[in-house]
């Protein structure tokens, strides 16, 4: 027997027609649930975090940084988030590893040092807060910081699903191969290109790159699709199936609700606001419906985040801002990339954009249809916040 099954005890069979097993039961650790609790590392399950900044950080031995585990309600098992502190004019353990990694620079700067085994020469990127990059695939990588004050980075990965599936770190983290296909030496590989592709499968805007040096800042193409003036670019990094865009909805307009399942977290990386989030059950009128009980609701500043889809199914969810800038977010959306893992749909099968409305057969809601409750609160913060409303009463009419 293996170590999982040593102490398993005989069944029973129930008697006189009763129930087998429990009626409720403990979710049991899944392998990365362990894995994060031997690193010795706080970690936070909630349906997001109002500011990293304020995230309680513990040394971590296996880094050399100081750190923390953040696996959002609705993220379990599909991929998680951690945020390291590189200590001021030191450097990071170096370390490659056969998950992905997105890098996400909240404070701080420094530079990245990545290479693969037989290579003699290191290359070499600089980064700065508001940067955005990842590295190949299980190759060698170390972050190093010169400055005098810490660097605040934020990492996305898909650990869980490669520690839960294969169950050994020693592979994880020991394996030699090398996916010369995903890294090249050219000096260029880590320099900003800032071409805008048409994406292969829903047509929306793309950057194929490995370093966006400023995301809080850069320009992003008119997408439409979430908000009126809504602005969208999906960013390819590394060669990653990892997931990931960033979105910016003009100051005074929000997002329509709309539902999907879980793994999105939005990052925020300007303006202030918050997101309501609610199972998709209690309709697309919660409030009118007496169910405003069942909502969450999740503030966020800069450097602040939030769970799409926190309770495990298509739940409804809405983004507000309420300052009189833009509210822009960072999207990690784990192993989704071009619709290719949308489970009960076949290859090559049409699927209708989710930013269609319901009636279209989308599963966003339009303004004529949202519950009233939205409108009013987002007004009645914009304005206390010094904010214009600019979202026109044609908006909510069909």
């Amino acid at each position: 027997m293996t170590a999982d099954t040593q102490d398993l005890e005989h069944f029973v069979e129930p008697e006189h027609g009763g129930f087998a097993g429990e009626k409720r039961y403990a979710r049991a650790l899944a392998p990365y649930d362990k894995f994060m609790l031997e690193e010795g590392l706080p970690v936070i399950r909630e349906i997001g975090i109002r500011d990293l900044r304020d995230v309680e950080l513990s040394d971590w031995a296996r880094t050399g940084g100081r750190g923390a585990y953040i696996q959002l309600l609705g993220t379990e098992e599909l991929w998680g988030l951690y945020v390291i502190e590189v200590p001021p004019g030191g450097a990071l353990t170096p370390e490659h590893h056969l998950y992905e990694e997105v890098f996400y620079v909240v404070s701080g700067r420094g530079s990245t040092e990545v290479w693969l085994d037989d290579q003699k020469n290191k290359a070499t990127f600089e980064w700065r807060a508001g940067s955005l990059f990842a590295v190949p695939l299980n190759s060698w990588h170390r972050l190093v910081n010169a400055s005098r004050q810490p660097a605040l980075v934020l990492v996305a990965t898909t650990a869980p699903s490669l520690i839960n599936h294969f169950r050994n770190t020693d592979f994880i983290f020991g394996s030699d191969y090398q996916f010369t296909e995903r890294y090249s030496d050219d000096p260029e590989f880590f320099q900003f290109k800032d071409t805008v592709y048409r994406g292969p499968t829903d047509g929306r805007a793309l950057l194929v790159t490995n370093l966006v040096p400023d995301v809080v800042n850069a320009a992003l193409p008119l997408d439409n699709q979430r908000s009126p003036g809504y602005r969208r670019v999906e960013t390819f990094l590394a060669s990653n199936t990892f997931y990931t865009w960033i979105g910016e909805h003009e100051p005074g307009k929000y997002s329509k609700a709309h539902y999907h399942p879980p793994s999105p977290i939005l990052v925020c990386l300007r303006g202030e606001g918050y997101t309501y989030t609610w199972p998709r059950q209690y309709g697309f009128r919660p409030f009118a419906d007496g169910n405003a009980d069942k909502m969450l609701r999740q503030e966020y500043v800069p450097g602040g985040m939030v769970a799409a889809a926190p309770g495990g199914g298509d739940w409804y969810h809405q983004h507000f801002g309420i300052t009189p800038e833009p509210l822009r977010f960072l999207y990690f959306g784990g192993l989704i990339r071009w619709g290719a893992f949308t489970p009960g749909v076949r290859p090559g099968e049409k699927k209708a954009s989710l930013n269609l409305n319901l009636e279209d057969g989308g599963s966003s809601v339009g303004y004529h249809q949202e519950d009233p409750h939205f409108r009013e609160e987002f007004e009645r913060l914009l304005t206390a916040n010094g904010g214009k409303s600019i979202m026109s009463d044609e908006l909510y009419t069909r």
